[in-house]
C-alpha cells in the first residue's frame, strides 16, 4: 500500500492530513519559524538551504516565507526570491538558473478537487511547477498546478497563470496569456541601455 507521500508525489489523490505527513509537516514549521523569526545575527540563508530540497549557487530567499514542505523545492544558481513567497510544495517545484522571483508571488502545486463532497474528506491533489532559466516573475503572480514556465520568460505582475507558457516570450494578464515574443531588438535596446550606464561609471 502507498504511503500518503507516496500518492502526493505521483499526483494521486492523498489525505493532507495523513500521519505519514505530519513529522515533515512539523519539520517544516520548526525551521519556517526560525526563518521568519530570525534573531539579529541569524544565517537565515543556512536556514534556507536547510529547508530546500536543493540550491545552487548565489541563491537568496527573502524572509518571511511560507511553504507546504520546503524539501520539493528544486533552486538553481543565481536565484533572487524578495519577500512573502508562498511555494505550495505538495507537487515539485523546479525552478531553474538566472530567476527573479517579485515579491508575493505564488506557487501553488497543490490543488483541491472541484467536487465538494470529495474534497470536504480533506484529499488533496498535487501537480508540478517547473520554471525555466532566465525568468523573470512579477510581484503579486500567481502559478496554478501542473504549469511551465519556459525560458527567457518575463510574467507580469498579478498574473495567473493556468497554462504552459512557452520560451522567449512576455506574459501577462488573468488568466495570463503571452502578449509578445522577446526578439532581437529588445536584446539591443536593453544592450544599448546597458553600455551607457557602463560608460557612466567611468
Amino acid at each position: 500500500m502507498s504511503t500518503e507521500e507516496q500518492r502526493m508525489l505521483s499526483g494521486k489523490l492523498y489525505n493532507v492530513y495523513g500521519k505519514d505527513l505530519a513529522k515533515k509537516y512539523a519539520q517544516k514549521d520548526h525551521l519556517l519559524h526560525q526563518i521568519n523569526f530570525a534573531e539579529e545575527g541569524t544565517d537565515v540563508q543556512k536556514l534556507f538551504r536547510q529547508l530546500l530540497g536543493r540550491t545552487g549557487n548565489n541563491v537568496y530567499f527573502e524572509p518571511p516565507f511560507f511553504c507546504d514542505f520546503g524539501e520539493n523545492i528544486t533552486v538553481g544558481d543565481d536565484v533572487y526570491c524578495n519577500t512573502n513567497g508562498v511555494f505550495l510544495d505538495s507537487g515539485k517545484i523546479t525552478i531553474g538558473s538566472r530567476v527573479l522571483i517579485g515579491p508575493r508571488v505564488n506557487l501553488f502545486a497543490a490543488g483541491h478537487p472541484i467536487d465538494a463532497g470529495v474534497r470536504n474528506q480533506w484529499l488533496g491533489f498535487a501537480k508540478p511547477i517547473t520554471i525555466g532559466d532566465d525568468v523573470w516573475i512579477g510581484g503579486n503572480a500567481t502559478l496554478n498546478p501542473g504549469v511551465t514556465i519556459g525560458n527567457n520568460v518575463v510574467i507580469g505582475s498579478g498574473s495567473v497563470v493556468t497554462h504552459d507558457i512557452p520560451a522567449n516570450s512576455v506574459a501577462a494578464g488573468n488568466p495570463c496569456r503571452v502578449i509578445r515574443p522577446i526578439t532581437a531588438d529588445d536584446k539591443a535596446e536593453w544592450e544599448n541601455q546597458e553600455a551607457e550606464y557602463r560608460e557612466s561609471l567611468k
